[in-house]
This record gives structure tokens, sequence and C-alpha cells, in this order.
């Protein structure tokens, strides 16, 4: 009998499911893949060296272009570890803020991801469900910190600014009636936090609709029931976290096991998998987005409660508001300083962790007492996961690697940071 011998195949970078960066040499035997050879260093960003150049503040804005989906979770592990630094205690009600953004950001995240993983298993209708939700999130960052994804809204001492009282409304245009204007500002007559009041009254609806699609789908449970099994030794082994870990059965959640801004005083529970495969996954994310709904609902009720602060007065830390620069020359200097010099930062290392939507983001920063850091190390939680992708895919068929990627959420913004 002739000897068949095994196929190399290059599974991207140019593919729509490797994430355009992504590069993953494939050995096949027929169509199941024996071995594999994860390239990454196709993006090299440089970001952690870039900051080296900068100063503390100037750094927030590539935090956002880390994984550009999660785009507020990145401002915070950093801001935290600034705050570790400088030993400053940021004001309650920013702290609401950022919890209320964090949690926001995860249904962002969550949305694109499912939308994206089944448009790559072949589910087109969940793609346009997920980008209606989206959009009255970027309205919500667009509202705060006028761009609509690249926030920079997090501060070393809590936000650049309070919520504002009102959202930016539709405006007539030539071809639109005013039944249809009126039905698109319904819910934008009010203040940003009455806005998202509102999308969380709508959401839980929508996840009902994309789990109608999906959850007992005969098809997409065979793409992905008993694909990408981890076991829950192997994911520790791996240095898994996020839905990655809880799929596998470990019930491991910073925001429980590690609190940090307001999460301890916030009730909500952690989703946990059994079977360690991509559906479980799917199950944990989409639970997820339930308890986020639920976690900004308590936020919105207690800031529409509570007034307060949302930044340092310290002006060397934080900007002095433009009626004190108008009015104080001292602030004005404090403004021209902060923006063209920045802040000393105490000698020192720190190490602060979030629970990021795609598990833990840890920022690592070594100052020098300068106004830059000397050095800056990101842990990203997709570099443990896209690491153990030859694992999940051996033995697998080609089909499958494109589930095995997408139900690990990754970004290759931040893995080849």
């Amino acid at each position: 009998m002739s000897k068949v011998k095994s196929c190399t195949l290059n599974f991207g970078p140019q593919h729509p499911a490797a994430h355009g960066v992504l590069r993953v040499i494939l050995e096949l035997d027929g169509e199941t893949v024996v071995r594999t050879d994860v390239h990454i260093g196709l993006l090299h960003r440089g970001t952690e060296k870039l900051v080296e150049s900068k100063s503390y503040n100037q750094c927030i804005g590539y935090m956002d272009r880390l994984d550009y989906v999660s785009m507020m979770c990145n401002e915070h592990g950093y801001v935290l570890a600034i705050e570790k630094l400088l030993n400053i205690q940021v004001p309650i009600r920013a702290q609401y803020i950022r919890v209320l953004f964090d949690e926001l950001t995860r249904i962002l995240n969550h949305l694109l991801w499912l939308g994206g993983h089944a448009l790559d298993i072949g589910a087109m209708s969940v793609f346009l469900y997920c980008f209606r939700e989206r959009e009255d999130i970027f309205d919500c960052y667009e509202a705060v910190s006028g761009a609509r994804m690249h926030a920079t809204y997090y501060r070393p001492g809590g936000v650049y600014r309070d919520l504002p009282d009102k959202m930016p409304k539709y405006k007539n245009v030539k071809f639109s009636s005013k039944s249809k204007l009126d039905d698109l500002n319904k819910n934008r007559n009010g203040s940003l936090l009455d806005f998202i009041e509102d999308f969380t009254i709508r959401f839980p609806k929508c996840i009902d609709e994309y789990e109608t699609l999906l959850t007992n789908n005969r098809i997409w449970k065979q793409r992905t029931v008993g694909i990408g099994v981890v076991s829950p030794e192997d994911a520790l082994s791996f240095g898994f976290t996020g839905p990655m870990l809880r799929g596998s059965g470990i019930e491991w959640d910073l925001r429980k096991k590690e609190p940090y801004e307001v999460y301890e005083k916030l009730n909500f529970k952690i989703p946990v998998g059994k079977n360690g495969d991509s559906y479980d996954r799917y199950l944990i994310r989409i639970e997820e987005m339930r308890q986020s709904n639920n976690l900004i609902m308590q936020c919105v009720d207690w800031l529409k409660n509570n007034v307060g602060k949302v930044n340092l007065d310290n002006f060397k830390i934080s900007s002095p508001s433009k009626s004190f620069m108008q009015n104080d020359m001292e602030s004005l200097i404090h403004h021209f300083k902060l923006f063209s010099e920045g802040y000393c930062v105490p000698e020192g290392e720190v190490y602060s962790k979030i629970e990021h939507p795609k598990g833990e983001f840890g920022v690592y920063i070594i100052s020098d007492g300068s106004n830059k850091p000397y050095r800056l190390k990101i842990r990203a939680p997709g570099f443990a996961h896209v690491a153990a992708l030859g694992y999940m895919i051996k033995g697998h068929m080609i089909a499958d690697v494109v589930t095995i990627i997408g139900t690990q959420d990754i970004v290759l913004g931040e893995i080849d940071r």
C-alpha cells in the first residue's frame, strides 16, 4: 500500500476566523489536526516599550488600544496600579461609576464575542442582533468621554468627569418622519443614568432572543458540545482565567475572591461550567451578561440617590475644573504642569489586577520616581489562552479549529503588545 504523508496547512493570518494577525500552522492527517504551531508577532505593537517615553496620564490611551473590545476595563487595571503607587483613595461615587462602566464593557465584549463566534461557525443572524445592543453601549461611551471606542475616561483618582444630565438625541433629517424620530429619542429624554436604566430593562429580553437562536439549536450544539474540552487541572496548568477557567468548573472571579472598588457591596453570582467544552463557555458568557445587567441596575440605583465628587481635589494629580482655571492662576498653573509634564510617582513596584471580560488583566509597573513608568508589563488574559491553542485543537477536525479559536475570545492587540 502507498504511504500517505501528512499535509501542512497555513490557517491565517489572512483568514476571517483567525482575527487578522494570528497564524496557525496545522499538520493534518486527512482532516484531523495532528500537530499545531501557533505564531504571534505579526502585529507587534510595542506598547510596553512605547509607554516608557510617555507620562503616566498619556499612557491611558494606549491601554484602550490593547484589547479594543474592552477599552475601559484595560484602563481600569492600569489606573489602579498608579493609585497603589501614589497611595490615594478614590471617591466612592467614582468607584460606582467605574464598576458601572466595567460591567457595560463586559456586555460590550461578550456581545462582539457572541456575534463573531456565531458568524465564524455559520450563524449569520446573531451578529446583527448583538450589534443592535452594542450601539446603545457605544452611545454611553460617547456621552461620558466624547469617543465611541477609545474613551480614556478613567483617570488616577477617579474619572474624567461626572455622568451627563442629558443624552444626545437623534436630529431630524430630510427623509425621516417625526414619528420615527420621536421613537428613536423616546429613551433619550432624561439623563445618561435614565438611558442606562432603560437599557437594563430591555436587555434581558434581548439575551432571551440570542438564546432562542442558539442555545437549543441542533447545529450550534453539534459544533460546540465536546469541542475544545479542557479539564480543571489543565486549565490551571495553562494559566487560564475568566470564562475559560470557569468553563472548566473552577469558581474563580477576582470580583468575588479579591474584590476591588465596590464589588463587595454588590450582589451577583459566578456562573461555572461542568464539561469544559465550547458549549459550556458559551453558556457562561450568556449568564455573565445577565449578571452584569444586574450589577449595572444596582450601580444606577446607587448613583441616582447619591451625589459626590468623581475625582480627587489634589490638582497635582487630577485636573482642576474649567471654572477654577478661569478664575484662579494657581489652578491654571496646575493644569499646564499636569498636561505638559505630568506628575512624579514614588519609587517602587506594584501589580494590580482586575476581572477583565476575558480573564485576569494585570499591570505591573516599576517606578524610578520620575513622571514616566521605568518599566511596564501587561498580563494579558488572552496570551495564556492562545498558548494552549495547540493543546485544545489536537485531534479535532479543521472545522473545529474555527470553533476553538472563537471560544477563546482572543484579541491579538493585547496578546501581541
